[in-house]
């Protein structure tokens, strides 16, 4: 029935039917299995986990910027020209990973404890030296600009302006992990949205494959073509997720900040999805291996039908 009169369903099933391999496949044998949507879930995974080393940071640099805010400052010469002090000055009073020990004035004594007290809030967390690779004075100019570190350098100690500049910095960095925190919660509440959606598609999958194989014989071409077009019906709504899920790839919830360093296309999904080990679009390649799914049924179904014919 291939040929003038043959309808749109019939000429989509003869092509089916005689693609190499196909024709063998007479008898339905579907994937009944449930399946486990291992992308989506993993991602939800690592968004977690990130989700808890951003608080971590954002609650570090709380507590450092009361740290700081206690320390007592020290004056220093109006003529002080922080702009053209090397962060690596700092390196010499305590900056390289190891706990500063006492100095010989007070205003060194003040630096350490800056110096310190950004080791035990910051630099302490378990993942942060691993991951980042800094000396503490590079760290502190990373997260807080270079400007404080080398006015740091400069004044030889903690002045009045360089405390402020700490302190509201500290406080932009921990409100800046608060607005990533927000972002993360919203990708977390979508995967669980497409996860849900998906798992629906592939109830409705293994529940017409299923119902192939009660179909008595004399009904069965009529029964598996409407099985073949609800198949075909599904397919259409995964592509449907697919071009949602694109939508919020193009509209992130969140732009680049310093909380997130990303070069890539995506900054956002790179940030949360590069370091992991699966694919860098979990949601599309979740909807990709169930639309592949209901493609390989909805072909054994045509060959089905083809064999009966």
């Amino acid at each position: 029935m291939t040929g003038a009169g043959c309808t749109d369903v019939w000429c989509d099933l003869g092509a089916v039917a005689t693609e190499p391999g196909v024709v063998t496949a007479v008898a339905i044998v579907g994937v009944l299995a449930l399946l486990t949507f291992a992308y989506v879930r993993d991602a939800e995974a690592a968004c977690r986990d990130e989700r808890r080393r951003v608080l971590d940071e954002r609650d570090a640099f709380e507590t450092f910027a009361d740290r700081v805010g206690r320390i007592d400052t020290v004056s220093v010469a109006t003529d002080a020209t922080p702009s053209g002090v090397p962060v690596a000055a700092l390196r010499g009073i305590g900056g390289g990973g190891r706990r500063p020990g006492r100095g010989p004035t007070g205003d060194s004594v003040t630096l350490r404890r800056v110096l310190g007290a950004y080791e035990d809030t910051v630099m302490s967390l378990p993942h942060y030296r691993s991951e980042y690779d800094e000396t503490t004075a590079q760290s502190l100019a990373a997260e807080l600009g270079p400007d404080t570190a080398t006015a740091l350098a400069s004044d030889g100690g903690l002045s009045s302006g360089a405390q402020s500049a700490l302190v509201d910095r500290s406080r932009h960095a921990a409100a800046a992990r608060d607005r990533l925190v927000d972002a993360i919660d919203e990708e977390i509440a979508e995967l669980d949205e497409r996860e849900a959606a998906l798992s629906t598609i592939d109830r409705r999958r293994r529940r017409l494959v299923g119902h192939m194989e009660g179909i008595r014989a004399e009904s069965e071409a009529d029964a598996a073509i409407d099985v073949w077009n609800r198949l075909t019906e599904l397919e259409r709504e995964c592509d449907e997720l697919a071009a949602e899920r694109q939508v919020s790839l193009d509209d992130p919830p969140l732009t680049p900040e310093t909380a997130i360093d990303t070069d890539g296309e995506r900054p956002f999904y790179d940030y949360l999805y590069g370091p992991t080990d699966g694919p860098r679009y979990p949601v599309l390649a979740q909807v990709a291996e169930v639309a592949d799914g209901i493609r390989a049924d909805r072909d054994r179904v045509g060959a089905r039908i083809a064999g009966s014919r």
